[in-house]
């Protein structure tokens, strides 16, 4: 047969998988049997072995295929995956909806009230998948990347491991004119997606899920063959997903549904992304549904809780959102996630347990935590044998004793807390917890400040603090160093390699290689790691030090405060691309203590811990050994940007239309500017959007310098 003839067939049979995928997945039909469709497979298989030029990326047959990766690489998100807010109970939703009022009666340009407006468009309302959020991004149609959510701003690539998949398509239908016309897309629109399909590049977000069925079915094969089952849905779903091997994948038979598009189509409605996505060849959830008002979506939030039964996956709540799509832009983004969202949970779980026994555990500063040890009792599919308990006056709040049978609350992934102490089951068996006199760790004397609630060890040797210290410093938002996790560093503690943080950049494959859990491979993985993290920004490096009371933005504030000519000096340096540790520490050894207080949202407390640590002899000396061996302060970002705004405090306020508030923080930082949430005399501009709070009456009783959205967008051009 001629190759020109083979290569049709081969494309003709990826047309048709193709098409029965999309109906089976999809549409919910079988035209053909299964039996039918594997014969398809085999033959595309077939011809795919004989003709491997024919081969591409995106054919069905290529799900599963490839080595299995060393590691995930990292990829940034297009547009960042925010986190929702939470409502708990009908009341919540309704404070929800009257800021959006607010806010939308402040801003609309509309000749309706936005109260009609709301109505009239109304809110889509979603089941809330538990499992593992994913962007998916195609160029021309195909599928190139695929990426976990991450921090929000930079994932996993597991692009292999998603193709496995069935319900992703690897090629995105083209939908039909009159398909589109049906959903309410005008031509505009229909015109700029189908220059995206051809030309460009559309994503994606949703859920890959294991459905409770396939979880059953998977520990029930697991007991047979003696492996440990799995925990619960979610957790098989999210490791599934972070396998190095994609065939351990595949075997997991995943699902997918997506909720949302990451690209602007000119659509009007959310509920159209949805049935978009599903003519894209892509699973939505049917349950999902429109409301004309708050009111139908807390019934659809209130059926579903009463018969989440019947959904096939883990579902926790719903999510309502905002139909109309122009009106997100109004809402904006605040904090964690967008105003224009609200997740509304089902009620948490709850079990009773016996609570045996009261345990100190000793945080990396030194505050001793109570956390309660209790009768191993399953929720949500996890089993629980911990709950926080914060300190000593949540005990006496709680009026908990040991042997005492208490309620266990658990929401998702939240650490579980007893909530309430069943007094009438007491059989005068239970002992009073005491407050720590000693540290369990160091035995040392523990104190109590007249004006804190924690009790604190004070021992600066104590093996806990330091333990969490180094823990601390190798964490993800400190110096994020990839396999340097908490059993590794006491397995190096107890070894005898590792005594302080300047230790970690002393290791060597040679070292590391004797020690349990490490083979030649994941040594020189580790020494890797610790190596491409030398190079560190100043403020992340602050943060990492673990200085008492100083959190990221405080640590934000501190690397803002050193004086211009460090950084003219930086930015003068064309080829600098990092600076020694001690051109900074030598600037804030020469800072007051007095000016450390004047900073913004920087009390006496935090002013004087900040200024303690960096005259303390050891703690310079430290210092100085991270410098020697080649840790450094990096300022590409110094470098390329204008440092117009340094030295400048900002106070924002109201909402902002061009931009969302955390755009405007970054670029206020990325120009050298300081943001502060409280108003004094040290602001320097306040900056003020629609609506704004009471820091604008503030800022103008005070003569701050209070400047509009047009004049603050000339002033960080």
């Amino acid at each position: 047969m001629k190759k020109d003839i083979i290569k049709k067939r081969i494309a003709k049979l990826r047309e048709e998988i193709n098409h029965y995928r999309y109906l089976y997945h999809v549409l919910n039909k079988q035209e053909i049997s299964d039996a039918a469709l594997d014969s398809l497979k085999n033959e595309l298989q077939k011809l795919e072995d004989q003709y491997p030029e024919f081969i591409i990326p995106n054919s069905p047959t290529q799900r599963i295929g490839g080595k299995p990766l060393d590691k995930f690489k990292k990829t940034q998100h297009s547009i960042p995956m925010m986190s929702l807010f939470d409502a708990f109970n009908h009341q919540d939703m309704k404070d929800w909806e009257k800021r959006l009022l607010k806010i939308s009666n402040f801003t609309a340009t509309h000749s309706l009230k936005i109260e009609n407006e709301l109505k009239m468009d109304g809110y889509y309302v979603e089941l809330k998948m538990d499992g593992l959020a994913v962007a998916l991004v195609y160029e021309q149609g195909v599928f190139i990347l695929g990426a976990t959510r991450g921090d929000g701003k930079i994932g996993e690539d597991v692009t292999q491991n998603l193709k496995t998949i069935e319900t992703i398509p690897l090629i995105l239908r083209k939908p039909e004119k009159n398909e589109l016309i049906k959903i309410g897309l005008t031509d505009k629109s229909i015109k700029k997606l189908y220059q995206a399909l051809e030309f460009g590049k559309i994503e994606v977000r949703g859920e890959a899920i294991m459905s409770n069925k396939v979880f059953a079915d998977l520990n029930e094969q697991y007991k047979k063959q003696g492996k440990p089952a799995l925990a619960n849905p979610r957790n098989a779903a999210a490791g599934s997903i972070r396998q190095l091997d994609s065939k351990l994948t595949a075997e997991r038979k995943l699902d997918c549904y997506i909720y949302s598009l990451a690209i602007d189509l000119g659509l009007m409605y959310h509920e159209q992304e949805h049935e978009l996505a599903k003519l894209f060849g892509f699973k939505v959830l049917k349950q999902n549904k429109y409301c004309e008002n708050l009111e139908q979506a807390m019934e659809f939030h209130d059926y579903w809780e009463k018969h989440r039964d019947k959904v096939l996956f883990d579902c926790d709540g719903v999510v309502v959102v905002v139909n109309k799509l122009d009106l997100w832009k109004k809402f904006g983004i605040v904090g964690k996630g967008p105003r224009y969202i609200m997740a509304y949970k089902f009620a948490a779980e709850q079990v009773t347990a016996i609570v045996e026994d009261v345990v100190w555990q000793v945080g990396r500063t030194g505050v001793l935590t109570p956390i309660a040890y209790i009768k191993p009792v399953q929720i949500y599919g996890v089993i629980v044998s911990r709950a926080t308990l914060h300190n000593m006056d949540e005990i006496k709040r709680l009026g908990l004793k040991i042997n005492d049978t208490v309620i266990i609350e658990r929401a998702g992934d939240v650490i579980p807390k007893i909530v309430k102490v069943l007094i009438k089951l007491r059989q005068n068996q239970e002992k009073e917890i005491k407050h720590p006199v000693k540290c369990p760790n160091c035995g040392n004397v523990v104190i109590k400040k007249n004006n804190e609630v924690a009790y604190r060890c004070v021992n600066k040797n104590c093996y806990a603090i330091h333990l969490r210290n180094l823990i601390h410093w190798a964490s993800k938002n400190a110096m994020d160093i990839d396999g340097l996790g908490p059993k590794i560093i006491e397995q190096l503690i107890n070894q005898g390699l590792v005594k302080d943080i300047s230790d970690f950049y002393k290791l060597t494959v040679e070292g590391l290689k004797p020690l349990e859990r490490f083979a030649e491979k994941s040594a020189e993985n580790l020494v890797k790691a610790i190596e491409a993290k030398k190079q560190v920004e100043l403020a992340r490096f602050i943060f990492s030090l673990g200085i008492h009371h100083v959190g990221e933005e405080t640590a934000s504030l501190i690397s803002q405060k050193l004086s211009k000519q460090s950084i003219r000096d930086a930015i003068g340096q064309a080829k600098a691309k990092s600076q020694k540790l001690f051109d900074y520490v030598d600037e804030i050894k020469k800072i007051l203590l007095e000016e450390w207080q004047k900073l913004p949202d920087i009390g006496p407390v935090v002013a004087q811990s900040i200024y303690d640590w960096f005259n303390n002899k050891n703690n310079l000396a430290l210092l100085d050994k991270l410098e020697k061996l080649g840790v450094r302060i990096n300022n590409l970002k110094l470098i390329q940007n204008n440092q117009k705004l340094i030295g400048k405090t900002f106070v924002l306020t109201g909402v902002l239309s061009s931009l969302t508030r955390d755009e405007a923080k970054v670029k206020i930082k990325e120009l050298g500017g300081n943001i502060s949430s409280s108003i004094s005399k040290n602001i320097d501009f306040v900056v003020v959007g629609a609506n704004p709070g009471g820091k604008f009456n503030r800022a103008k009783k005070l003569g701050v310098n209070i400047i509009k959205e047009e004049e603050f967008l000339n002033l960080v051009k």
